[in-house]
């Protein structure tokens, strides 16, 4: 069944077993002997020259049954059971029999009582969807070492109480116990549970290009080892998922291929199966892979401490635009915006503030809003970084020690933002404010902040970037406003600054952000 994709780009987005929530479709298994103790070895220099067509550009292979060969004894499939909590009922049963309570009995369908206790009434004993239903799901993975280490998807075993992985060409389950996870990367590390050697494939150290060659195996809808063959569509995609970038590859990938691998002509891994774009459930051409790069970091920290740890400074950022460079008096629209202060996080301990516009990280520029936070999530934490702001038209150095990235990074940034209660002045007559195409008008009494948004002109820059009626407007220029005569203020301040656009600070329903707003002339 189509499930939203948790991140933005994908209109539908499938998962992998029916125990995951989020990603899509991506892996599987499939494997061949043991007892290999050497990494699978380079198949490009194997093959025959039989096997290859010259082109104006180089050898092309003919086949890539040789490749195959190679890689896929160390693709395994992930198998998943989710009690649901149902080991936990167990025991819990166990204890209410021992207090004597009334534990209804699992007769057959025949049996002359089964229709009298299958329609007690609830509080008399266990009713329908008490037990936690048991799901199973399926996904993919590989062999990265010969003692049995294995990569697939966080999403393959999230909430797996039992894992079990096979090798295509061996009819063994193998027990895996969990070895670590790291949601933001969508990667898990698992350990098989034998003293079995194992044939396994190296992640590649180089950067793949644009158009290589690229082949995946796993898992699709349970069918068991399969390759499919494409090339590198793209390379740094953002797919909504946090700061990383992903692999673009055309190559097939469906459900069950999650966590599975995606190889160069080398046979190494070049990525790891995660999402599909698809409006239709099945494959179209276009899935993501998360970069052997990025994997190597991840299972590094996993398989020494069981998670990663990442440096957090506590801000919640957004990109710094044309429009919002001009409001901030910025000459080149690059860097991040800071648009809320985490009260207990790192920036607010050095001083960070909101509408800083943050320009560089140690020697680093900083282009936009993701490469701050990757950068920042690079860095171990507790390290100490300079970092270069945009505050009151000059530039900022502040010194600041990163903290740890928390499990909830949500949590973490709340805390009570309130802006105090207005001065009083509640004048029901609304204001227009032609400059900015906003009508305005004195918030709601008792809310205790901001001016409210009255009517939007249609045709106004401000329209455009998503304003509304029902906003509230916190702040113009970093300056507090309690009543339309302060925003006239501060939209006369950024014109004798000589700014083409101001910087609001406005609050839509739960959510703040910063809206830069171009400036044009009084009507009338």
């Amino acid at each position: 069944m189509p499930l939203p994709y948790r991140g933005s780009i994908m209109p539908n987005v499938h998962s992998t077993s029916k125990i995951v929530p989020a990603f899509v479709a991506l892996a599987a298994s499939a494997a061949l002997g043991f007892g290999v103790l050497a990494p699978i070895q380079s198949a490009r220099a194997e093959v025959a020259a039989g096997q290859t067509v010259q082109t104006p550009f180089g050898h092309a292979p003919l086949t890539f049954a040789d490749l195959v060969d190679k890689v896929k004894p160390a693709v395994v499939s992930v198998s998943v059971v989710n009690d649901g909590g149902a080991s936990k009922l167990a025991e819990n049963d166990k204890d209410s029999k021992k207090g004597g309570g009334l534990t209804i009995p699992d007769l057959p369908p025949d049996h002359p009582l089964h229709d009298f206790f299958k329609h007690l009434p609830k509080e008399f004993g266990q009713e329908e969807g008490r037990r936690p239903k048991v799901v199973q799901g399926q996904g993919s993975g590989f062999v990265i070492s010969a003692d049995g280490y294995v990569v697939t998807n966080n999403h393959v075993i999230d909430g797996a109480t039992k894992i079990q992985v096979a090798f295509d060409d061996d009819e063994t389950k193998y027990e895996a116990k969990l070895i670590g996870t790291d949601q933001r990367t969508d990667v898990a590390l698992l350990k098989i549970d034998s003293n079995k050697t194992f044939p396994f494939v190296k992640l590649s150290e180089k950067k793949p290009r644009v158009g290589d060659w690229a082949l995946a195996v796993g898992n699709p809808f349970g069918l068991g080892g399969t390759v499919t063959a494409g090339i590198v569509s793209a390379l740094a995609r953002d797919i909504g998922s946090g700061p990383y970038d992903y692999l673009q590859i055309d190559a097939a990938v469906n459900r069950g291929n999650s966590g599975g691998p995606t190889f160069n002509l080398d046979g190494e891994v070049i990525g790891v199966n995660t999402a599909i774009f698809s409006p239709s459930g099945g494959n179209v051409g276009i899935a993501f892979d998360v970069p052997a790069k990025t994997v190597a970091e991840v299972i590094q920290q996993l398989k020494t401490g069981g998670t990663v740890k990442r440096g957090w400074l506590g801000v919640k950022i957004q990109n710094v635009d044309e429009d919002t460079a001009a409001s901030l008096g910025l000459k080149e629209a690059h860097g991040a915006l800071v648009s809320e202060v985490s009260p207990n996080g790192p920036a607010a301990a050095a001083g960070l503030k909101m509408q800083d516009a943050i320009l560089q990280v140690n020697n680093d520029k900083i282009a936009d809003s993701r490469d701050l936070a990757r950068k920042i999530a690079e860095l171990s934490p507790d390290t100490p970084v300079d970092i270069k702001v945009w505050r009151n038209n000059a530039e900022q150095s502040i010194k600041v020690k990163l903290g740890l990235f928390p499990k909830n990074a949500e949590e973490a940034m709340s805390g009570d933002q309130d802006n105090g209660n207005n001065s009083g002045d509640e004048s029901k007559s609304s204001m227009e404010l032609s400059q900015l195409g906003l009508t305005l008008m004195p918030a709601r009494t008792g809310s205790g902040e901001g001016v409210a948004i009255a009517e939007v002109d249609p045709s106004s820059d401000a329209a455009e970037k998503g304003l509304k009626s029902g906003d509230v407007i916190l702040e113009v220029s970093g300056q507090i406003v309690k009543s339309p005569d302060d925003v006239v203020l501060g939209v006369k301040r950024a014109q004798d600054l000589k700014r083409t656009a101001v910087l609001l600070h406005v609050k839509s329903a739960d959510q703040k952000r910063f809206v830069a707003v171009q400036l044009t002339e009084k009507k009338g």
